[in-house]
């Protein structure tokens, strides 16, 4: 295996290997493992690998997501690769601002680029599956109610007066709103296809936050 560029930087700055020096490994799409530096200079790394495991599970969850601003939605990637979700599903909502949709952290190569972080954070190695939704209501009316089938649907809405429940053993579909949340008629076509609304508490969360806290709750 040859590392360069900013994975070479990582191995040299951040950990400090040297030669014989052993790091945990993995190959994209593939199995983790150990891999053994055996040579190393400003231009590559060269080590021996041996990778005989599986990536860690896939978290029973599928995220149906309110574009966030631009900056947020780089961490949010990362942090939902981490944590093993696979599957994201990007919507609009009357409190997404328009121009989010044109944001170059839109492009395949940024998201692909932000959920290898995240899965290089977690030593995991599956891309999750990011799909993008501009129209509202036909997603949710068309495809959700399928999507949702065989899983426990839950909405994320402050104004909800049930929390979120805890300990879940069967899969999720877990719906999470803009800053400010989804307004009530959509929260309204969400409880019309099967979701449940529960709120996080008192506290008004940001959705980089609100994230890690639902699936510490739910799982």
């Amino acid at each position: 295996m040859r590392l360069h560029g900013r994975r070479l930087e990582h191995v040299r700055e951040i950990l400090g290997s040297a030669v014989r020096d052993e790091l945990r490994v993995g190959v994209l799409g593939g199995k983790i493992g150990r891999g053994r530096v055996e040579s190393i200079n400003d231009e590559a790394l060269e080590m021996s690998v041996h990778l005989d495991s599986e990536p860690p599970a896939a978290l029973p969850l599928r995220l149906v997501l309110a574009l966030p601003r631009p900056k947020v939605l780089n961490r949010t990637i990362a942090a939902a690769a981490s944590m093993g979700i696979r599957e994201i599903d990007l919507i609009n909502s009357w409190r997404v601002e328009k121009s989010y949709w044109e944001s170059p952290r839109l492009s395949d190569e940024n998201l692909r680029f932000q959920s290898i972080l995240g899965l290089e954070q977690a030593g995991d190695t599956i891309l999750p599956a990011i799909r993008q939704h501009r129209l509202f209501k036909p997603f949710v009316c068309d495809e959700l109610p399928e999507i949702a089938r065989g899983r426990l649907s839950v909405l994320a809405h402050p104004q909800s007066l049930h929390e979120a429940p805890r300990h879940i053993t069967q899969p999720v579909l877990l719906a999470i709103g803009p800053e400010g949340g989804f307004i009530e008629r959509e929260a309204e076509t969400f409880q019309q296809i099967g979701f449940t609304p529960v709120n996080l508490g008192e506290r008004i969360l940001r959705v980089e936050t609100a994230l890690p806290y639902l699936i510490g709750r739910l799982f």
